[in-house]
């Protein structure tokens, strides 16, 4: 029997419901509210003995105090039954109406999601009766609190917990959603406004301890493997790495560096990663391998994949290899690899090691002994080139190729409508029809722009051919220089958001076995990261960063000036098409490393200032040595089987990167900046 929303009963507890009404009785809230606390004062009550649903049939006959959140009752003729839950799980408590009123009257006079204190009896369920219990779900009308009740979590499902006494610990006076209503659910931003709320449920309070757990396991590895867990600084100096920071204001005035004018205010710059100190930490001999779960810092405009504020697994070895091809293979259970071709060997064993050992202790799978590996190129070239299918026509003007991505209607129609849905594409996509498949390329801006001349008649019937392209299929155009330059690209992009979009719609899932894969081998300098053209302003940047070591086949290109042919030492590790890490082997040899600001990057003497530490250390005999960190926001996203990293954050920022909870960011009072010496322009200076 469903039973309805409950009504205030004559009992010494105020109903929640009264609470949060304009009047009671013709009294204004704020008298309500004082005398609900004179009426029920704080009182002593006694601990709890277990957590929800950790109770067996072992347990049965058991006094037992327990503390959780009520959920929406199930009425029967002569007992009512209520899940309660709390961090740990649910457990059934059932109360008799006739045999214990008090507490009959009392629960159900409670609203849901307050917490309550509850002192009882363990009882064994008739045999029937016992099975597993799930998630509570329910569905809210307008009128009525519709619940199915499901089998509870765990070995809580063979007993109950009879009630005898009911103590309220605190009302949920006025709440914004229920969160255990998992089939109606508010919207996100609502749910992030109410974050502390929205934690209570169990999927996010599931990934929360996950993470924890898998914290745990890093933790302990790494430290049997010989790591040295250290804290570096989160306020060091502005440098150019590659993000933009944050800045930090300090009252302190200058006076001991190159003194400006005493006006200057000066900036601390949060760590968008502990790159700097860990390579200074390794320089000094002092920690042969170091490990730090780090929280960093970008000021990155808003990616649905990407937070301000987020932690990675950060490593940092000695005495690395330096990628000689001959070199035995370090991995006990590893044939040599011919495809991992660079050094750092000692980096990727450690990081398998441990990737292994998180998926066997918290998915139990046993991963394959050693991660393929593929190089940046040969990634790169699984992008079908039409212009070599187009080797008899006019050339591209420059060094230009045309490529394209096909999604096919006949053999992918689950990411038919997300491509068509997909908004904004950075390649020019061609949805093709039976009067469009023969003339589609003819009339391609994209190829148009590339080509000197207009693309004979029979170009369209090659590509036609080659591609077995039909009516219904999508095709998306773009084009790039020949050779690899580095980041991604607008196809790569193009096809991660038709598969991010497909997720989304529900038209396909992401397969549960871990595919896992390095990536070597990227070019060492770029002109096409978008993300890097304001500190670039034109020149070459970094793929990765300014301390990545070149690989020893290219170090004669580098000081020839032959930058766009030069590789890194540089491995990203990849799972299931995700980027989830990137490490690379360091260069220690200061002449390089300033040959790499002032010749490559050109960085000015004052740009060059920040790393000038870095330098000194690099000539004081430092080692050998690389590192990598682990995205670890990302790689719970992937281990909780979540499409958003927000999913496995406590208390996580919007994609825009604002905190709708703490309303942050906010302005500050211009009295306040003036401590800092930082003063608001007017609208006329910054014009």
């Amino acid at each position: 029997m469903l039973s309805p929303l409950r009504r205030p009963c004559a009992l010494r507890i105020i109903p929640v419901r009264s609470l949060h009404t304009e009047a009671h009785s013709g009294q204004p809230l704020l008298q309500i509210l004082s005398n609900y606390c004179l009426n029920n004062p704080p009182a002593p009550f006694p601990r709890r003995t277990h957590s929800c649903g950790s109770l067996s049939a072992q347990d049965a006959g058991s006094k037992v105090v327990l503390a959780g959140w009520l959920l929406p009752e199930r009425k029967g003729k002569a007992v009512s039954f209520y899940p309660l839950k709390d961090s740990e799980g649910t457990t059934q408590l059932t109360v008799n109406h006739s045999s214990n009123p008090s507490a009959s009257n009392t629960l159900s006079s409670i609203s849901v999601e307050s917490a309550v204190l509850i002192q009882g009896t363990v009882a064994l369920r008739p045999e029937t009766a016992r099975r597993p219990v799930r998630e509570h779900p329910l569905s809210l009308s307008r009128h009525v609190l519709i619940v199915r009740l499901c089998p509870l979590k765990g070995p809580a499902g063979d007993i109950d917990v009879e009630v005898d006494q009911v103590t309220l610990l605190n009302p949920a006076a006025s709440l914004p959603f229920v969160p255990s209503n998992v089939h109606n659910l508010p919207s996100e931003d609502l749910r992030a406004r109410y974050r502390f709320l929205d934690l209570r449920r169990t999927a996010l309070s599931s990934n929360i301890k996950k993470r924890s757990k898998v914290a745990h396991i890093i933790r302990s590895t790494l430290h049997d493997q010989g790591f040295t867990e250290v804290e570096t600084p989160v306020l060091l100096r502005s440098s150019p790495e590659g993000a933009r920071e944050f800045l930090v204001p300090t009252r302190q005035s200058n006076h001991s560096d190159a003194s400006p004018r005493e006006s200057d205010p000066l900036f601390y710059a949060l760590q968008q990663s502990p790159q700097q100190p860990k390579q200074l930490l390794i320089c000094s001999g002092g920690v042969d391998k170091y490990f730090q779960i780090a929280k960093c810092f970008r000021d990155e405009d808003g990616r649905k994949d990407r937070q301000p504020e987020f932690t990675q697994v950060d490593l940092e070895m000695a005495f690395v290899s330096w990628g000689n091809p001959n070199s035995p293979p370090t991995h006990p259970s590893a044939e040599q690899d011919q495809a991992w071709n660079i050094g750092g060997h000692e980096v990727r064993d450690v990081i398998e090691d441990l990737i292994r050992k998180i998926w066997q202790d918290v998915e139990g799978v046993q991963l394959s002994p050693r991660f393929k590996v593929m190089t940046y190129r040969e990634a790169m070239e699984r992008i079908v080139n039409l212009s070599d299918l187009l080797s008899g026509t006019p050339t591209p003007a420059g060094d230009d190729i045309l490529e394209c991505i096909v999604v096919r209607k006949s053999r992918e129609p689950e990411y038919i409508a997300a491509s068509r849905t997909l908004e904004h594409p950075e390649a020019e996509r061609w949805i093709l029809t039976k009067s469009s498949v023969d003339n589609w390329l003819l009339k391609s801006k994209v190829a148009r722009a590339i080509y000197d001349a207009d693309l004979p008649e029979g170009a369209q019937k090659i590509l036609n051919e080659a591609l077995q392209l039909q009516p219904g299929d999508h095709v998306y155009l773009s084009h790039r220089s020949r050779l690899p330059k580095g980041g991604s690209t607008a196809l790569g992009r193009t096809r991660l958001g038709i598969f991010e979009t497909a997720q989304k719609r529900g038209d396909v899932t992401v397969t549960e076995e871990p595919h896992f894969l390095w990536i070597t081998e990227f070019p060492l300098f770029t002109h096409d990261d978008s993300d890097k053209e304001f500190l670039a302003h034109g020149r070459w940047s970094s793929s990765h960063h300014p301390f990545t070591a070149p690989m020893w086949q290219d170090i004669d290109a580098l000081y020839k000036g032959d930058i766009e042919h030069v590789r890194g030492q540089h491995y990203d590790l990849v799972l299931n098409g995700v980027e989830i890490g990137g490490g690379s082997v360091r260069i220690h040899d200061a002449t390089m490393q300033d040959y790499i600001f002032t010749q490559v990057l050109q960085l000015s003497d004052q740009e060059k200032a920040p790393f000038n530490h870095l330098l000194h250390a690099l000539r004081c005999g430092a080692p050998p040595h690389g590192g990598i960190a682990l995205g670890f926001d990302r790689l719970m996203a992937m281990l909780c089987k979540t499409q958003s990293i927000r999913d496995v954050i406590a208390f996580p920022k919007s994609s825009g990167g604002k905190d709708p909870m703490f309303r942050s960011p906010a302005p500050v009072d211009g009295e306040v900046l003036g401590q800092y010496g930082i003063r608001l322009a007017s609208n006329e200076e910054s014009k």
